[in-house]
């Protein structure tokens, strides 16, 4: 049953072609990002390390706020970059917009 089946497919798509019938096409686009645009030169902390660690590096922050929710996330603003922690880690770092 299943070697008819696949015989019947073969069989119809091949007279679809034969009889011109339209199939899809599929076209892209090319985004060209200008290179000053693509990403951002500013160091920021990596996931995982934890608030003494950032604190260390990267000094006070201008401003905290939280925490807020369970799991609790704290978020810390920087002059060009914000980072959120959950709990003691960091699990996500923002550059700010210039």
């Amino acid at each position: 049953m299943k070697k008819l089946v696949t015989i019947l497919s073969i069989a119809v798509i091949s007279s679809a072609f034969a009889l011109g019938v339209p199939t899809a096409s599929v076209q892209a686009d090319e985004v060209k990002v200008p290179v000053s645009q693509q990403g951002s030169n500013i160091s920021t902390p990596k996931r995982g390390i934890s608030k003494a660690q950032v604190e260390k590096r990267f000094g006070s922050p201008s401003s905290v706020q939280g925490p807020v929710g369970q799991p609790p996330i704290t978020k810390w603003v920087y002059g060009s970059f914000t980072v959120y922690f959950e709990y003691d880690h960091v699990i996500h770092a923002v550059a700010h917009k210039s």
